[in-house]
Formats: structure tokens, sequence, C-alpha cells
């Protein structure tokens, strides 16, 4: 199962992307909104995800995250393809801005972590990014697009992180760095 290295947005940007969400589910189209969502369910940028990170990489993130701050922007819409047998499924998220601090903080979670699963975490091709919707077709990312587009309130904004959390999949429990 996947275990994965988060950045935890302040909260006013979270709330800030969970309207999103939320407007989205409203217009009846896909979201990250969850109906039921447990506590760890929460806006999020993954820095790495891996099948395993060991106990040695666990304490280097740790030493890694230790007294976090940064001030990230929080973007446009952007979408993403993913091919999944011979279907092509859109990704609708909204991009972070890189930063060097920000790239920097992910290639060193890479180094002490491992590579992780699939390429776009190498670096140079990782894409920092808030999710707003997966499996989504054309048609309802135009309409999505509209939606985030007319709403009085975007996400778009600056956004503080200064924390860092640890995602097990397997076990669906998530603890802070």
């Amino acid at each position: 199962m996947v275990q994965s290295v988060e950045l935890l947005l302040d909260d006013e940007a979270e709330r800030a992307v969970l309207v999103e969400w939320d407007l989205l589910g409203d217009a009846g189209l896909p979201t990250s909104r969850r109906p039921d969502p447990p506590p760890s369910h929460r806006p999020h940028v993954t820095l790495l995800a891996a099948d395993a990170i060991d106990e040695a990489a666990e304490v280097a993130l740790s030493r890694l995250v230790d007294g976090l701050d940064l001030t990230v922007r929080i973007g446009a819409p952007l979408v993403f393809t993913k091919r999944r047998r011979d279907q092509v499924v859109l990704i609708l998220v909204r991009q972070v801005v890189t930063s060097v601090a920000l790239l920097r903080l992910q290639q060193q979670v890479v180094a002490a972590a491992g590579p992780g699963l699939g390429a776009e975490f190498a670096p140079g091709r990782w894409t920092p990014h808030v999710t707003l919707a997966r499996r989504m077709n054309p048609d309802q990312v135009g309409a999505a697009l509209g939606l985030l587009a007319r709403q009085r309130h975007s996400a778009e904004r600056d956004a503080r992180i200064a924390r860092a959390r640890r995602w097990d999949g397997e076990a669906k429990r998530d603890w802070l760095l």
C-alpha cells in the first residue's frame, strides 16, 4: 500500500480548498470531497509516495521538517491526464507554484526516503499541486473550470506550510512528522 509524505496547508488555505471541493460536489461533478471523511482526509501537497518508508527514513524526515515554515502560492487550476486501460482519466488540481525552498525540500525528502512510486517524484519531474477532483471527463473539466472561474473567493492565494505528515495507506492513518 502507498506510504506518503505530505505538506499540510494553513487553516485559511485549507478552508478555501474545501470550499472548492464542495462547489464541485454540489454541482454533481467529481470532487475530492467525501461524504463522511475521516479526519485525515484533507487538502495536502504530496512530496513523495512510496511502497515503504523505513524507520531510518522516518527519523530523517522528521529532522527535515522540524521548524518547517514555507510560504507557497496556490495557483491556477491545472489538468493532469492518466491512462487507465484504453481510457484517459483527467485529474483537476490547483498548481502549487514552485520555489527553490519547496523544490529543495522535495528533493531532500526523496533522498531521505527513496525514489518513490513512479517518475513523477524524480528530481525535475515533480509537479506540486493540491487535488480538487479525480476521474473527470473533458465535459466535466470544462464545467468545473467554469464554476471555479465564477466563484467569489478562489483558493488561489498564498499559503503557509508549517506542518508535514506521513500517511500510511495500508493502516489508513496519518501522523505529524
